[in-house]
């Protein structure tokens, strides 16, 4: 399979679940506003979303590909069937318990991601409710992980990335049409979680059978504790939680201080975040799915030169597309947020503090984005340590700058999210070294070439889009109709601009082009 056509494919998934996303923003923006209804649900669907990241779509995807692609090159197909079975039981198992606790101690995990909501009674009702409603969304996410786990090892890759269209579709429609059938009306959002994770699981099932690998369920558990594959994934999933996603973790971190902030802090930042994830969804995302099982097949094989050969293809389509990503955010920030989210209860205020907090991501956006693409570096390879360790680094930089940012700079809710990004690319640097100091990564020739080349396209982007994008408040006054063309054009123009000039500076898309592992 062609990469480029796999990342294309994946992107394109991608993108139609961030339009969509998009489309949600806007409807939870026009109906509740920024307060205390929507802090109490981004709070809430923030718990069960960031043990998906962790453990489903962080921890135990990272550890599940590389064995599971080891077991379909060297095992038999009888053993790579047991295998999955075996996994998917103690997974079931385990989730089960998990979200019974998570359902009984939804007061004490809300006291614990957002304290300062205890100072108001009904705000921390309303989340402590919400988080019940949304807890049993980690169990079906962590589902739908073990299949796409298994899709993607056999080069299935669109199904998995188009599921979270039926999030998207769930929290629209109750939105919409349910919310007035509640009391207070947001908890028709809670509902519309667990509904979008029933229905994401749903999908997977028929095209697991497909390829004759849907798990069956074994009563035996202790048969299959003890299976050395599953014991060898459990081994691998404890210290993968930091090591792949500590950001998760930093902006779990940053809900606690921002609910001690100003009122909207948490859903400023949660809607700047949005619009970071946008690219880093479509990129970073991306590039990981597609790279991790190449990089276990060429692991298993022990084809070394291919493997660094893959890692040097991946970065530098990283840095081709995130870095005009990073910059089209800041420069295009107001008119982003205005275009997207400035309508209904939404105010000037809500734009200019959500503004803030999308300059600063951006700054770290690009090392959020590589990060994704160094880390099955390592664990396509089954080596933890190292990132573990370059983790907790980024992790207690990431808390040093909240307390410089915040109380000592006074930059409240965008220190938060200059925080995460900065650390992000600390986290960057150092795995792109631990890669270099252990021979697992050799640049291919030409990289300073390349990268001026890249500048020169960056320089062109930056100055089409600050000439033409105009005042900042104008955009405040124009009507809704208007600031869709004028975004549009403004985007249009950027991209035509950007790659226009890498085809002038010599970059043709067969350059990019690479086959996966067989």
């Amino acid at each position: 399979m062609n990469l480029l056509r796999a990342l294309a494919t994946v992107s394109s998934m991608t993108l139609l679940s961030r339009i969509l996303g998009f489309v949600r923003d806007f409807v939870i923006a026009r109906s509740f506003g920024a307060g205390m209804f929507t802090d109490a649900f981004f709070v809430a669907f923030k718990l069960p979303n960031l043990l998906r990241r962790l453990f489903a779509e962080g921890a135990f995807s990272q550890a599940f590909v590389p064995i599971l692609g080891e077991y379909r090159n060297r095992q038999t197909a009888a053993r790579t069937r047991t295998l999955i079975d075996h996994t998917a039981t103690v997974l079931c198992c385990a989730l089960v318990l998990i979200t019974a606790l998570g359902v009984a101690a939804a007061p004490w995990l809300v006291w614990v991601s957002a304290p300062g909501f205890a100072a108001d009674a009904d705000k921390f009702a309303i989340t402590v409710a919400l988080t019940r409603i949304t807890f049993p969304y980690i169990f079906f996410m962590s589902l739908v992980a073990l299949a796409a786990g298994i899709l993607n090892t056999w080069s299935r890759f669109a199904l998995p990335a188009f599921t979270p269209v039926l999030l998207n579709l769930s929290l629209i429609g109750m939105a919409l049409f349910a919310a007035p059938w509640f009391d207070p009306p947001v908890l028709a959002l809670g509902w519309a979680v667990f509904l979008g994770g029933l229905l994401q699981l749903a999908l997977q099932l028929p095209a697991l059978s497909r390829i004759g690998m849907l798990p069956r369920l074994s009563f035996r558990l202790r048969q299959a504790w003890q299976d050395e594959g599953v014991r060898r994934i459990l081994k691998l999933m404890g210290p993968a939680t930091l090591g792949v996603s500590v950001s998760q973790v930093s902006l779990l971190i940053n809900t606690i201080f921002a609910s001690f902030l100003a009122s909207g802090s948490v859903s400023w930042l949660y809607y700047a975040d949005r619009l970071m994830e946008f690219p880093a969804g479509m990129l970073g995302a991306a590039l990981g799915t597609i790279l991790l099982p190449s990089l276990s097949k060429y692991h298993a094989s022990a084809d070394t030169e291919a493997y660094a050969r893959l890692l040097d293809w991946g970065l530098r389509l990283t840095l081709l597309l995130a870095l005009p990503a990073a910059l089209g955010l800041a420069l295009l920030a107001t008119p982003l947020i205005t275009t997207l989210f400035y309508h209904g209860a939404f105010t000037a205020l809500d734009v200019e503090q959500t503004r803030r907090a999308l300059v600063a991501y951006s700054l770290g956006l690009t090392g959020m984005i590589i990060v994704k693409v160094l880390a099955p570096g390592f664990y396509a390879r089954q080596n933890i340590k190292t990132p573990v360790r370059i983790a907790l680094i980024a992790l207690a930089a990431t808390q040093a700058m909240n307390l410089l940012f915040v109380l000592g700079l006074g930059l409240a809710h965008a220190g938060l999210a200059l925080s995460i990004g900065l650390a992000a690319c600390l986290n960057a640097l150092l795995l792109y070294q631990g890669l270099r100091r252990h021979g697992v990564y050799v640049p291919a020739p030409g990289w300073g070439t390349f990268l001026l080349k890249l500048l020169v396209a960056l320089a062109a982007l930056g100055l089409s889009l600050y000439s033409l994008m105009g005042e900042t408040a104008a955009w405040l006054g124009y009507p809704a109709l208007e600031r869709i063309v004028r975004l549009t054009l403004l985007v249009l123009t950027g991209i035509a601009v950007y790659f226009a000039t890498l085809w002038a500076c010599g970059f043709r898309l067969r350059d990019f082009k690479r086959r996966s592992a067989g």
